[in-house]
């Protein structure tokens, strides 16, 4: 382990800088007669800035009331379920929950941040315990801090309202359907995506609403939107700037979703469907947020890279979209050939009689790819870089699939 004294202590990002006393007093105890008390958390010596160690997640009791949103009482039955930081109460037994459900990402730092304030300085203490061991479990730490500062400053009830006032949810997964059925190719879900973590930028001149309508006009049938900023740079503005701009294509929102509260963001943004990645979220919480999802009139495409990934989701009920990632999230090395194997033998018969949409999702450059996934049994294609990398991302399409899929050459 290695301390490391770099100077006088900055403010962490996102977090009030650290509060210096020259005394430490024990805490006063308050009489049994008084009443109840909202309880701000003391900033603890190792830098945690007092945050719960369980899993923060939205309790059932606090999303149905936020779901119904019928009246104020239930606002406030939500709000009450909260802890004085804002966050819902925990649920979970620990930091971590690797191993959950054939989960291998450790959701935050097992032993706590690796960066701790002592009066004026800031020490770096690295162990296996707070190192990410590669990039997917490096974002979900970090989205894991960005969701508990977003929801300090909104919490659940306070969603209520934008809730009520977002535009209706429209049928992701009967686009998906009526897209297949006249091109008789895959259904496209275009990416709206400046970066990645791998690649860095993708396009300099990005202007969302204007990809999105120029892939809507070539044929998209749903469009996808990153909003995750740190490492994709995208935005929930450019999300409700393209929903606002009157694009018909229903959006997806692609987020590192940790907690239901997302789902309830997302939605208020003007989301028609979710991204829920089966790497990070044991099947309780996707069975949960399935039900959230239901509620709110959203779909949620379920992101598998792996045949435990796989078996895991085709035991969940109510799964409508299976996107099999040809990236490896941890790796981030792309085969299409993962595609074809998850697919194979009893889990394709599965997934047909459950009459499952399977979404290829990453390394589709050319209609060869195309062909090739379909063959697999792929009735949808989720696309980002092969095209947003092109001077006009819109007409890119046609070269995608070596053929014009826009509306004006639909046969019907």
């Amino acid at each position: 382990m290695e301390a490391l004294a770099t100077g006088s202590a900055p403010s962490r990002p996102g977090l009030p800088p650290p509060t210096r006393h020259s005394t430490l007093r024990r805490p006063k105890t308050l009489p049994a007669s008084s009443p109840t008390r909202r309880i701000i958390a003391a900033v603890p010596m190792d830098g945690t800035s007092g945050r719960p160690s369980a899993p923060l997640r939205c309790t059932p009791a606090e999303t149905d009331a936020a779901a119904t949103g019928s009246d104020q009482t239930e606002a406030e039955t939500a709000g009450a379920t909260e802890q004085g930081n804002g966050a819902p109460a925990a649920d979970g037994p620990a930091a971590s929950i690797e191993g959950l459900d054939g989960i291998k990402i450790r959701r935050r730092p097992v032993t706590g941040p690796s960066v701790h304030h002592v009066g004026p300085f800031q020490f770096r203490l690295e162990n296996e315990g707070n190192t990410p061991r590669n990039i997917l479990e490096k974002i979900v730490w970090d989205k894991d801090v960005e969701v508990w500062q977003m929801k300090e400053k909104m919490p659940l009830y306070r969603l209520l309202g934008p809730l009520g006032s977002a535009p209706p949810a429209r049928d992701f997964v009967a686009a998906l359907k009526a897209s297949y059925d006249w091109t008789a190719l895959p259904a496209l879900i275009a990416e709206v995506k400046k970066a990645s973590p791998s690649r860095g930028v993708l396009r300099e001149n990005f202007d969302p609403v204007e990809i999105a309508q120029a892939y809507e006009k070539n044929g998209a049938a749903c469009l996808s939107v990153l909003t995750d900023r740190k490492y994709f740079q995208g935005s929930f503005e450019n999300l409700e700037a393209i929903r606002n701009a009157g694009v018909k294509c229903p959006l997806l929102c692609k987020e590192f979703i940790i907690d239901a509260w997302q789902l309830y963001y997302a939605r208020s943004k003007g989301a028609d469907a979710v991204l829920l990645i089966a790497a990070v979220l044991p099947d309780r919480d996707i069975n949960y947020m399935l039900k959230i999802c239901k509620k709110l009139g959203m779909a949620a495409l379920v992101e598998v890279h792996d045949e435990r990934e796989m078996d895991r989701v085709l035991g969940i009920d109510g799964i409508q979209l299976i996107g099999i990632n040809n990236r490896n999230l941890e790796t981030f090395e792309v085969d299409i050939s993962n595609t074809k194997k998850l697919l194979e033998g009893e889990r394709g018969q599965l997934i047909s009689q459950k009459d499952i949409i399977v979404v290829g999702e990453s390394g589709l450059f050319t209609p060869d790819h195309i062909s090739f996934v379909q063959n697999a049994g792929v009735k949808a294609v989720l696309v980002g870089e092969s095209l947003i990398k092109q001077e006009d991302p819109g007409k890119a399409i046609a070269g995608l699939f070596g053929k014009d899929i826009s509306p004006v050459s639909s046969p019907v």
